[in-house]
């Protein structure tokens, strides 16, 4: 099977040589983004798309890579992306039987007919079940976007700007995120869920993107929309995975929109390669009465960045944010979190949990922004951190900002390693030490995984947790 992009992609060199005098890397990385093709897209998303991407690709000129010195990235150093040179993938990428193998072993039986599946940005129809859709639902790549959304695209896409909420600014963005805006100069295709008013949809609807490794190491940029009108309801799933050996780069971005009293249930799942890097983007408005709930787990990659970004913008909203990251070797896992209250009466818990091995480093900065508007806040954060090893390390920072005066907001973090009293008593009752110790490190990720609603995926969590 060959993922066959429009003939019309090509790969064009952007700006390089006034870059190379500021950010030499990200100007390579700007780089490496392919020509649309209007002919794939329509005539009604393709000329709006290239200059939303090339208003993206000027922007891109205008930033540079963060660095330690940048607080949002101190504990995270990006040099060992710095230090490999990425080439955009092939238009026509052939997957060798065993990768189409891997790729089918991946897919959800609960998604059975509710799957999307992208390969290295690429949207890959003969790998993807859509064809049984409830009457209305849409689930596809851009260019089978009905006519009745295309009117509403711009009103979405790219809307969330990606913006940093570290200065204290829950407005859509004045402060543009550099990885962000790469993707948006970049994307070739968009994963889009369209949910239509009051429709409730059981089936979780699995959107699987893939990334090849090889003897060249590529990047890809895959980009998600997901649109929850009024009263509706859906689970979502996103997921990250590779297959082949290589080193490869995935910076990906994804929108949700919950409207007026509607529910999203939503897993993201990054397992990529160990040798990967990863940085990702979530984008969450929530309107008046909407109930989101994101279970973001991360396991893979050498390099993984997670920003999570949740603006209240309607009363009596309700935000979930249930976290679990697992870190060997020498992996380096980085999430920071967002949630910027707008309104009266929001509430919003956090539980995000890290299991740290070996000479792994996990990052977790978690902010809750409350104005003087939003009174009657309720929100709670907690961060607990589990350390396996002596050498293991973990850098926590949960963030309160309040300046509304009417407001119940806890937060906390705990970092600790296993309890020597309990092995003992497990020990006590039969089991040998290792068994002693992966019983309790289940049961320390349990709490989250348990809150997976998609019963296949949360077996497969629980074996890499025992792995």
């Amino acid at each position: 099977m060959s993922i066959q992009a429009s003939p019309s992609f090509s790969s064009i060199e952007v700006g390089i040589k006034p870059l190379l005098q500021s950010d030499g890397y990200l100007a390579q990385l700007l780089g490496q983004r392919q020509v649309l093709s209007t002919q794939a897209l329509g005539p009604m998303i393709a000329p709006w798309l290239e200059q939303l991407r090339d208003r993206a690709a000027h922007q891109v000129r205008q930033l540079t890579l963060p660095t330690n010195r940048d607080e949002e990235w101190r504990f995270t150093d990006l040099s060992p992306l710095e230090q490999v040179s990425f080439q955009p993938p092939e238009p026509n990428t052939a997957l060798a039987a065993s990768d189409i193998a891997t790729i089918a072993a991946l897919t959800l039986p609960e998604a059975e007919h509710s799957r999307l599946v992208f390969v290295n940005g690429i949207y890959v129809r003969d790998l993807s079940a859509v064809a049984h859709l409830p009457a209305g639902l849409f689930v596809g790549p851009l260019a089978q976007l009905p006519l009745e959304y295309r009117d509403q695209l711009r009103e979405y896409l790219d809307y969330q700007q990606g913006e940093d909420l570290s200065g204290w600014n829950p407005s859509p963005g004045t402060i543009r995120d550099v990885f962000t805006t790469l993707n948006t100069a970049g994307f070739l295709d968009a994963a889009v869920v369209w949910v239509p008013k009051n429709q409730v949809v059981k089936p979780p609807i699995h959107l699987l993107f893939v990334s090849t490794a090889s003897e060249t190491s590529i990047i890809s940029q895959p980009r998600s929309l997901v649109v929850a009108e009024a009263s509706s309801a859906s689970t979502l799933v996103e997921d990250y995975v590779g297959v082949g050996e290589g080193v490869y780069f995935t910076n990906t971005v994804t929108e949700l929109w919950v409207k007026e009293n509607a529910q999203i249930n939503h897993t993201r799942l990054q397992r990529d390669s160990r040798v990967a890097f990863h940085v990702g983007r979530t984008a969450i408005a929530q309107a008046r009465d909407s109930r989101y709930t994101c279970n973001a787990i991360s396991v893979g990659a050498k390099l993984s960045r997670h920003n999570l970004n949740v603006t209240l913008t309607g009363e009596q909203t309700e935000t979930v944010l249930n976290g679990l990251t697992l870190a060997t070797d020498t992996q380096l896992a980085d999430t920071h979190s967002a949630i910027a209250f707008t309104q009266p009466h929001g509430t919003s818990r956090q539980l995000h949990k890290c299991i740290v091995n070996d000479r792994a480093h996990a990052v977790f900065n978690g902010k809750v922004f409350v104005p003087k508007a939003a009174q009657l806040t309720d929100a709670g954060q907690l961060n607990r951190n589990l350390l396996l090893s002596p050498k293991a390390r973990v850098d926590t920072k949960p963030q309160l900002e309040i300046v509304a005066d009417n407001v119940k907001c806890t937060h906390g973090a705990t970092v600790g390693q296993l309890d020597t009293e309990e092995v003992f008593y497990l020990q006590s009752r039969g089991l040998d030490l290792a068994s002693a110790r992966n019983l309790l490190v289940q049961a320390f990720a349990a709490e989250v995984i348990d809150q997976v609603p998609v019963a296949s995926l949360g077996k497969s969590l629980s074996r890499s947790v025992q792995a």
